[in-house]
């Protein structure tokens, strides 16, 4: 069956029964895989690690360490699974997601479900040793009395089984979760995470997830907290409340984070203050509404060195991981750059 066709089918069913299926099919090998080497100038060396390009897969999609050999086999530099949180949850109400077809968006309230970090675990244990780079996204439970214990028991317990850590505090669905992001609850998350990390004697680089409705005073704290702190990088951004008046879809109106191409102006425009306020010197990874080279490549010369994608490849399959990685490289090389490194940052402005 064709990839086209079966967005077509898989269009027939509500987006979150849709998904299942997706993770299901690929669990059972059924999914496409791309063999051809990647352009060398495509290649990226970020927290201690050699990317084989660029482009990534956000977390949201594989919840639960299900697929992530599967989705590395399309042809993505890494992989990052989650959110997971230290006890399984169910999330929110359904129905908690919405296309939004006219915009080439996405709205979900999924609220961190997950089976949690045993069984995220066990699936990450089991791959160990294989190639490729997969990262793991951490979040705490929704009814946690101490939510930074959460983020400290989950770092613990996966840390020692992925590439790398992200710790999502910018979901908009889990009521209060943002609340980590002011600087006093950021800068003792992010110690005792590292603190975590240096007593058990772990290496996995360690990053921070942001939203993208933070004001001018809230991006500067998060960017002296990961220079003062020396964290490992930051993601830019997370899924936004905001709506933007020239959203089409009657799902607009649901709650939610929105993500897909109206996230794009806006992800990036953080994205752009976040490389100036940490003066290029934390690594960033930009996420939102890509869906072209050109856009991964307009991350990048914002700031990025990696970037990440989800939404678009729920409208467009498997096929847009070959189609971004080809014109990203002849995006460079039109601008007579020899690899992504030379184009972090072009457009930024000065620090």
């Amino acid at each position: 069956m064709s990839g086209a066709i079966a967005l077509r089918l898989l269009r027939l069913f509500d987006a979150e029964t849709a998904h299942r299926l997706t993770i299901r099919a690929l669990a059972c090998g059924l999914g496409p895989r791309d063999k051809r080497a990647d352009p060398p100038e495509l290649a990226v060396e970020l927290f201690g690690l050699r990317f084989p390009n660029p482009i990534g897969l956000a977390a949201g999609f594989d919840k639960n360490a299900e697929v992530p050999d599967a989705m590395l086999a399309l042809g993505l530099g890494f992989v990052e699974v989650g959110t997971v949180t230290p006890r399984p949850q169910s999330g929110n109400p359904k129905p908690r997601i919405f296309r939004l077809e006219e915009d080439r968006a996405v709205i979900n309230r999924l609220g961190f479900n997950n089976e949690g970090m045993e069984r995220a675990a066990i699936r990450l244990r089991y791959r160990q040793g294989r190639p490729g780079i997969v990262g793991v996204n951490i979040g705490a439970n929704k009814d946690a009395s101490d939510r930074i214990s959460d983020y400290v028991a989950a770092f613990r317990r996966l840390a020692g089984l992925a590439s790398y850590v992200t710790i999502n505090i910018s979901s908009p669905n889990t009521p209060g979760l943002r609340g980590l992001q002011d600087r006093e609850n950021l800068e003792e998350l992010v110690r005792r995470v590292l603190d975590a990390r240096g007593e058990a004697g772990l290496r996995a680089p360690v990053l921070v997830k942001v939203a993208p409705d933070l004001d001018a005073e809230a991006r500067a704290a998060i960017a002296e907290i990961a220079l003062t702190e020396a964290i490992d990088g930051l993601i830019a951004t997370n899924t936004t409340v905001s709506r933007p008046s020239t959203l089409k879809s009657k799902h607009a109106v649901q709650a939610g984070g929105l993500s897909g191409k109206p996230l794009f102006a806006p992800s990036t425009e953080v994205l752009k203050d976040l490389y100036r306020l940490t003066r290029g010197k934390t690594p960033l990874i930009g996420v939102g509404g890509i869906s072209s080279g050109a856009d991964a490549y307009a991350k990048i010369r914002a700031g990025a060195s990696a970037v990440q994608l989800y939404t678009a490849l729920a409208y467009d399959g498997a096929r847009l991981v070959r189609t971004i990685k080809h014109d990203l490289a002849e995006c460079l090389r039109k601008d007579g750059l020899r690899n992504v490194m030379d184009a972090i940052g072009k457009d930024a402005v000065p620090y």
